[in-house]
């Protein structure tokens, strides 16, 4: 079954569960006057719905890519996951609502050995649905179904602890429901408002995992022409669709002939082992004809080792024809000044080579 077939399933398994247990919760709230059962009963609606957008969005993100979404349309599923958000937000803001009201104005609860027996049955249907759904959206990487389960597994505690509520009134007769209601809400809401940031960090755009990182590099490096993989940048178009670009360390004797091919295999390679299609592979010359290079280079490395901002030096290249020397230093986020720091290391580096003109490309730490 491919990743979309067992999303839309998993989610009709949600829907079909929490508009169960909505209904069930709704009846016993009403029945015994219990502000939390009747506010849990809502967060099941909300899941519900959540499920159902889960659906609408991963079909739309489905659709083939056209002259005006090359890319596809694979960015819809964390819209739909914001969607998602903004509702368990909505959710917890109305349950507080309702929650405060019933603190202000109490009304005393009536529990039967039916409402504790179903609530008792939603518990253990919420853990089983929670489990499931979180492992299905982790085995196809989908964030909403991950949310989902992860949200199922808390409202669980949730109907736990109204559940230790009822028992509390029943041998005490100490009513909690308003405040546990009011602390449910509160929950919700939380929830809401981290799915929400979540969301908009993957809408922004966020640093490819170390993982994925490493893995793109160990095939590029691992063909015998390449001295070293730099600056990956992954672009993702939707969980199933990311693009990348990388730089390449390679001898300068290499033709262009040679350089055509090898940047084929290795978009081909990177495709068939981690699912990423290379749209751009760059090149640096490393040098093979010139005995200084790798002493200048071992002398620069030095001088860099003083600055701790410094991350790494890469693509240097000796030019002696030219006078002319050329590297790239990926430097640290937390640098306040940058181009104070690129000055400073130029200055170090022409007092070793007197006459030479010191190119220096600042880049940023963009993977691991």
């Amino acid at each position: 079954m491919n990743r979309e077939k067992r999303i839309i399933r998993t989610s009709i398994i949600g829907i079909v569960a929490n508009v169960f247990l909505a209904a069930f919760k709704a009846a016993v709230g009403l029945l015994s006057h219990s502000v939390a059962v009747l506010m849990d009963a809502v967060n099941n609606l909300s899941d519900a719905l959540s499920s159902l957008i889960t659906i609408i969005g991963t079909k739309l993100a489905g659709k083939e890519p056209d002259k005006k979404h090359p890319l596809g349309y694979g960015r819809i599923e964390y819209l739909s996951a914001t969607i998602i958000s903004v509702i368990v937000l909505y959710a917890g803001i109305t349950s507080l609502v309702e929650s405060v009201k019933k603190i202000i104005a109490p009304e005393t609860p009536d529990y039967s050995t039916t409402a504790l027996v179903i609530i008792a049955v939603a518990v253990a249907v919420k853990i089983l649905l929670g489990t499931y759904v979180k492992r299905v959206g982790q085995e196809v990487d989908s964030d909403s179904l991950v949310a989902s389960g992860s949200d199922a597994m808390f409202d669980s505690i949730i109907s736990a602890s109204t559940l230790v509520a009822a028992v509390i009134y029943l041998t005490l007769g100490l009513s909690l429901e308003a405040w546990l209601g009011a602390i449910i809400s509160l929950v919700i809401i939380k929830s809401g408002v981290e799915m929400l940031r979540d969301t908009i960090s993957e809408i922004l755009g966020e640093r490819v995992s170390a993982e994925t990182a490493h893995a793109v590099k160990k095939v590029v490096t691992s063909f015998p022409e390449v001295r070293g993989a730099y600056d990956l940048v992954i672009h993702n178009y939707g969980p199933e669709n990311l693009v990348g670009s990388v730089h390449m360390e390679v001898p300068d004797t290499m033709t262009a002939n040679q350089l055509d091919q090898l940047e084929r295999d290795i978009t081909q390679k990177v495709l068939q082992e981690t699912g990423i299609v290379m749209t751009g592979i760059s090149v640096y010359s490393v040098n093979t004809q010139n005995n200084r290079a790798a002493e200048i280079r071992s002398t620069i490395g030095k001088i860099l080792s003083a600055y701790p901002e410094v991350l790494q030096m890469h693509g240097f290249y000796l030019e002696d024809e030219n006078k002319t020397v050329k590297f790239d230093i990926i430097i640290d986020f937390d640098t306040k000044n940058r181009k104070q720091l690129c000055a400073q290391i130029q200055e170090k580096v022409a007092e070793i080579l007197p006459g030479y003109e010191i190119q220096i490309q600042p880049d940023l730490d963009i993977s691991d």
